[in-house]
């Protein structure tokens, strides 16, 4: 007997795939039920192969094209731009550590002969008022744009600023740069002070633990010091404490984007408010000493006077364009980042002063230097670590 059995379709098969219409097997059978079950089962294995090969060419289809937009498929690994901005990334942190590296030496070598550091202080900041108006005058960055709100803020920053550069300068005077720097390895333990303290922000475990290496090293370099002194060691603790005082202000004031100046024009006003704040400070202090006669003793100590001048102007570029530098790098990156490039630029400036200078370092103090910075590097990778919400 011939029988004919028709393979029932699936409304979401046909639905996928609309063009696919059921077939009609036909076989000669004596059993109606096993021809039925026969012809479903082979349209069946027909229907699901169709789609799967089609869905296989859509995913096909749909890999290809994500292949196509990635970066290394478009070019756009080797995107120029991005290369770019790395090299001049590099080229920013290469001269921030150069100009840093000169500072300190040119600076040591004028206050070795001319000890008169609030002095030397308003002339380097003297010489950055300088630039800062010829870079508003030729527009190589816009001028900024001062609110009410911003006055007393700003004024209290441009104080901290002023103190912290000439209590380094006082550091250096006194004691070896190499010193001065292994004191100033300190920052982030006052600035986790500050932080708790002004902005009541919780430090975490891991940065908790950090500052136990900076301090334990920076006292271990201390005690082995050979040049240490009270006041050279007094004074680079405290510009710790202005600093990073400045450092939090900034962040505790500069709250309103609308408001607040980037951080280029930032710098250049603390830098104006330091010049003007500082000069009534050295007359009062120290005296006008930018005369004839003090600079013909200055170079009866070994530098004669063109070459003083002329080292006195080099400290005055270098001190504001590093930090300008600085302030531009920090614009560019993240401040962890930022962080991790200070600790270096700190490794650099103490071992370039230490060749220059011919310091003499004892092995325990070497360790305890070496110890304040790898707590400084461990400082700034624990602010990676994000604290857990209660």
């Amino acid at each position: 007997m011939e029988s004919t059995a028709l393979t029932l379709s699936s409304p979401i098969l046909n639905h996928t795939n609309p063009h696919l219409k059921p077939r009609i097997h036909t076989y000669k059978s004596t059993n109606n039920l096993n021809t039925s079950v026969i012809a479903f089962r082979s349209y069946s294995i027909f229907n699901n192969s169709s789609l799967f090969f089609q869905n296989r060419a859509r995913y096909d289809l749909s890999v290809v094209r994500a292949a196509a937009s990635t970066p290394e498929a478009s070019g756009e690994s080797t995107n120029p731009a991005a290369i770019g901005r790395t090299l001049q990334l590099a080229a920013m942190f290469g001269a921030w550590y150069l100009l840093n590296i000169y500072f300190n030496i040119f600076n040591k070598q004028v206050l070795k002969v001319f000890p008169y550091p609030t002095t030397l202080t308003t002339f380097q900041f003297g010489c950055g008022s300088l630039m800062v108006f010829i870079m508003w005058t030729l527009k190589l960055h816009p001028r900024p744009k001062f609110y009410k709100s911003q006055i007393v803020p700003v004024l209290m920053l441009g104080v901290a600023h002023t103190m912290g550069n000439l209590l380094t300068n006082i550091s250096l005077g006194k004691v070896a740069v190499s010193f001065t720097h292994t004191i100033k390895a300190m920052e982030p333990f006052f600035t986790v002070v500050f932080s708790v303290l002004l902005l009541s922000e919780r430090p975490t475990l891991w940065v908790v633990a950090s500052l136990v290496p900076i301090v334990g090293g920076v006292a271990l370099a201390s005690f082995t010091e050979a040049s240490f002194n009270w006041i050279g060691f007094g004074s680079a603790m405290a510009s710790n404490v202005t600093n990073q005082s400045r450092n939090v202000l900034s962040k505790k004031f500069m709250v309103r984007k609308e408001e607040a100046l980037d951080n280029i024009n930032l710098f250049s006003v603390m830098t104006i408010i330091s010049f003007f704040l500082l000069i009534p400070f050295a007359l009062l202090l120290e005296g006008f000493k930018l005369t004839p006669e003090y600079l013909q003793f200055a170079a009866s100590q070994g530098v004669n006077v063109r070459d003083l001048c002329v080292r006195s102007v080099l400290t005055g570029i270098c001190f504001h364009s590093y930090q300008q530098v600085s302030y531009m790098i920090l614009q560019m990156v993240s401040p962890v980042t930022h962080a991790v490039g200070n600790c270096v630029k700190r490794v650099v400036v103490i071992v370039s002063s230490v060749i220059f200078f011919q310091t003499t370092v004892s092995p325990i103090n070497s360790l305890g230097t070496g110890l304040a910075l790898a707590g400084v590097f461990l400082y700034s990778r624990a602010k990676r670590i994000k604290p857990k919400a209660d």
